[in-house]
């Protein structure tokens, strides 16, 4: 990549943290705010369906040639048996300590043609190790975001809810096709042919649709089209950034690359990558970047990783695997606490951290310090407001005996000292909030 570097950046702030939490980052949704009215949008993939436009966020790295698979099985901790074309699988990379560098979604698409699409974390590490590896591959990048050049090479529509099913029986030309969970295949929609691929977002059943960009709008009308008879709305910002506090994934952990044996690395890294760009905030403040790190067992990855092979960091997980983990669960903040940080805006005197419905945004890598009897007892990560439940939510990771659904914790909310080098953090009050541990995924998908 072209200098400056991440490395060189990382050298004038003087810390990984110092960087970081003085970004603005970047905006990955730049779809509009609404498209009728964003509780509505949010009742839609629960009550009838949901299409969200992912066309101009994540990056798609295509990997091609005879080497294409055994890039993504030296560095993944995936196992890879039976793995073949027309299926996807959630790729887990992690560095020589076991700590996640970064995971997204790979699509085996034809003999010797991968393609792995995710934040650019995973990818962008996948890519230098094609180019500095003996691989026999060569690698075709997407940046897509938003302030990077289009036309991209695909668009990327997602749909969601109970009559998913029914949209895309009438928006397909002929029948749909039986696809088993996670697994993709081609159908035809207004003439152009585009893969569907089968999962679950949020609580029921969905399908992930791309095909070629020119022929974007015409896809999307069709669909459209074919949701006016089962409540099909489209998803703007607020509402589709509200899915995740439902679905239960811990998006967006800050990757684990600030150590000496990835300088090589993070000076290939262009020190406007997305690692170097992205901002990381919330009350959790530790002196050391690897506090900040997480690993794939207390992310809940410990059922897809083959202990049976070697891959980096496949020791270091092996240990984690015997000892007592952090829990991945859901935080129900309470809701006295909650109208108290908007209460703090009517009256004189302090006011919280603003909460934006449906969900603040002011951090990519955001850490939120979750405590009992004034003790740190692990990190909320992924949280907002769902109008489905009634109740802000937060994604979280707390020690094992602090897990048990039911326990009351406390959550840090805002910025340490309430103020931040960031210029889209106010000046505030460090507050905390109560909360309550919930199971995580807070509403189970269907598949």
């Amino acid at each position: 990549m072209t200098d400056p570097s991440l490395e060189d950046a990382l050298d004038a702030a003087g810390s990984p943290m110092d960087l970081l939490r003085e970004n603005r980052g970047r905006h990955p949704y730049p779809v509009p705010s609404e498209h009728t009215n964003w509780i509505e949008e949010e009742r839609s993939w629960r009550e009838t369906c949901s299409l969200s436009d992912l066309s101009h966020h994540q990056k798609d790295l295509y990997v091609e040639g005879p080497d294409a698979l055994a890039v993504f099985v030296d560095l993944g901790a995936n196992d890879f048996e039976g793995f073949e074309p027309g299926q996807a699988k959630q790729f887990v990379a992690c560095n020589t300590d076991g700590y996640l560098i970064g995971d997204a979604i790979l699509f085996y698409l034809d003999d010797e043609r991968l393609k792995l699409t995710g934040t650019p974390i995973a990818p962008n590490w996948v890519e230098y190790n094609l180019e500095t590896g003996d691989y026999d591959a060569v690698a075709t990048a997407d940046e897509r975001y938003h302030d990077k050049d289009e036309p991209h090479r695909t668009f990327r529509y997602q749909l969601q809810g109970p009559n998913a099913l029914d949209v895309m029986r009438a928006a397909v030309e002929g029948s749909l096709p039986e696809i088993p969970f996670f697994n993709f295949d081609e159908v035809t929609i207004a003439g152009v042919d585009v893969r569907a691929l089968k999962h679950s977002m949020a609580s029921d059943v969905g399908f992930e649709i791309w095909g070629p960009w020119e022929a974007s709008e015409t896809v999307r009308k069709t669909i459209l089209d074919a949701g006016e008879d089962h409540g099909l709305r489209q998803l703007g910002e607020k509402s589709y950034k509200a899915q995740g506090s439902e679905k239960g994934w811990i998006a967006r952990p800050l990757p684990a690359i600030f150590g000496d044996e990835m300088v090589e690395y993070r000076e290939w890294l262009d020190g406007d990558s997305y690692e170097a760009s992205s901002t990381l905030g919330g009350s959790f403040a530790a002196d050391d970047v690897s506090e900040y790190y997480l690993n794939p067992i207390e992310l809940g990855y410990e059922r897809f990783v083959d202990f049976a092979r070697d891959f980096p960091g496949r020791d270091a997980l092996a240990e984690m695997a015997e000892a007592s983990q952090r829990q991945k669960v859901t935080l129900v903040w309470d809701d006295d606490d909650v109208i108290d940080l908007f209460a703090s805006l009517l009256r004189d005197g302090e006011t919280y951290k603003y909460f934006d419905l449906s969900m603040p945004y002011w951090a990519v890598f955001h850490y939120d310090e979750v405590l009992r009897g004034g003790e740190t007892v692990g990190l909320s990560k992924y949280f907002g407001y769902t109008y489905n439940e009634r109740a802000v939510l937060s994604l979280a990771l707390v020690d094992e005996e602090y897990s048990e659904p039911g326990t009351e914790v406390t959550l840090v909310w805002g910025e340490p000292g309430g103020e931040s080098p960031n210029p889209k953090v106010e000046s505030h009050t460090q507050t905390e909030i109560s909360a309550t541990v919930a199971p995580n995924p807070y509403v189970e998908a269907e598949r």
